[in-house]
C-alpha cells in the first residue's frame, strides 16, 4: 500500500437505484456518470486529475489536491442541478435520477489492487447515507442534496466565497461507530428532524463546537445513528458488513475482487 496522500472527495449516489429493473439501471448507470463528468469538467478538473471507482449506484472520485476544491464546490451547486434537470426533461419517471452528494476532504491511501483505504474516506461514505442526507432529498423537488464535511467547511465556505453562499450550509452531526460526525447540510435540515423552535436537531443532541461565531449556521445540530454505505461489494480486508449493507467495521473499498453490492433503500 502506498502513503495516504491528501485528496478531494466526492460522493453521487442515486436515490431508490435499487428499485429499478436493470435496463432501467444501465440507463442510470449511464446518466450518472455523464453529469458527474460534466460537473467535473465545469470546474476545470481533467480526467489527469481523478480517479474512479464504479459502485454500480454510485460513483466515487478522488481528486488531486491540487485541483480547486472551491470551484468543484461551486460546480456542484450551480452545474449539477442544472444536469440533472436537463436529464430529467427528457426521461419518463420510471428514469428520472435524484441523487445525493458529499464533498470532502482528506488523506487516502491506494492498495495493491487499487483499494481506497482511508479513515476520511470512512467518514465521508457515513455521511452520503445519513438519514438527514436521504429525508433532504425526499424533501426537496430539485432532485439532489449536498452534504459537505467539517473540512470543507472550515476551508472553503465559512469564508463565503463567490458562488458558495454560506447562510444556505447548517451544522448537522451524524452519529458513528466512532463518535460523531460534524457536517454541513446545503439547504433546510429535513422538517422532522428540526426542534419546535427551528433550530436543527433534537434538544438532547451532541452540541456542535464547528457553528460557534459562523454567520447562517443553525445553533443545534442532528444526531442521528447508524449510518451506512453500500452492501456487500467491499473486499480486501474489509470486516463485518451485513447483508442489509450496514458496514460495522472500517471501511476497505477494494479493487479487483468487489463483488455485487448489496440493496440500497
Amino acid at each position: 500500500m502506498t502513503d495516504p496522500v491528501s485528496r478531494t472527495i466526492l460522493l453521487l449516489d442515486i436515490e431508490k437505484y435499487s428499485n429499478r429493473d436493470d435496463v432501467e439501471q444501465a440507463y442510470l448507470r449511464r446518466m450518472l456518470y455523464g453529469i458527474a463528468d460534466r460537473v467535473l469538467e465545469s470546474a476545470g478538473i481533467d480526467a489527469t486529475q481523478r480517479r474512479r471507482a464504479d459502485r454500480g449506484d454510485s460513483v466515487m472520485e478522488l481528486i488531486d489536491a491540487g485541483a480547486s476544491t472551491t470551484a468543484l464546490l461551486r460546480a456542484l451547486l450551480t452545474e449539477g442541478p442544472v444536469q440533472l434537470r436537463a436529464v430529467n426533461r427528457m426521461t419518463a419517471a420510471s428514469a428520472q435520477i435524484r441523487l445525493r452528494a458529499v464533498l470532502a476532504t482528506g488523506y487516502v491511501a491506494v492498495d495493491e489492487l487499487d483499494g481506497w483505504v482511508g479513515a476520511d474516506l470512512n467518514h465521508a461514505c457515513r455521511l452520503l447515507d445519513a438519514d438527514v442526507l436521504r429525508l433532504a432529498l425526499r424533501e426537496r423537488h430539485d432532485d439532489f442534496a449536498l452534504c459537505v464535511s467539517e473540512s470543507v467547511h472550515h476551508g472553503i465556505v465559512r469564508h463565503d466565497y463567490p458562488g458558495v453562499p454560506r447562510d444556505e450550509f447548517h451544522a448537522v452531526t451524524v452519529r458513528s461507530k466512532n463518535g460523531p460526525l460534524q457536517a454541513w447540510l446545503h439547504g433546510p435540515v429535513p422538517g422532522d428532524m428540526r426542534n419546535p423552535d427551528g433550530t436543527s436537531g433534537p434538544e438532547d443532541s451532541v452540541p456542535s463546537t464547528a457553528a460557534s461565531g459562523t454567520r447562517g449556521a443553525t445553533a443545534s445540530p442532528v444526531d442521528l445513528s447508524n449510518a451506512s454505505f453500500g452492501g456487500s461489494y467491499v473486499a480486501g480486508d474489509q470486516h463485518g458488513v451485513s447483508g442489509n449493507g450496514t458496514v460495522y467495521g472500517d471501511v476497505h473499498l477494494g479493487g479487483g475482487g468487489a463483488a455485487r453490492r448489496g440493496e440500497r433503500e
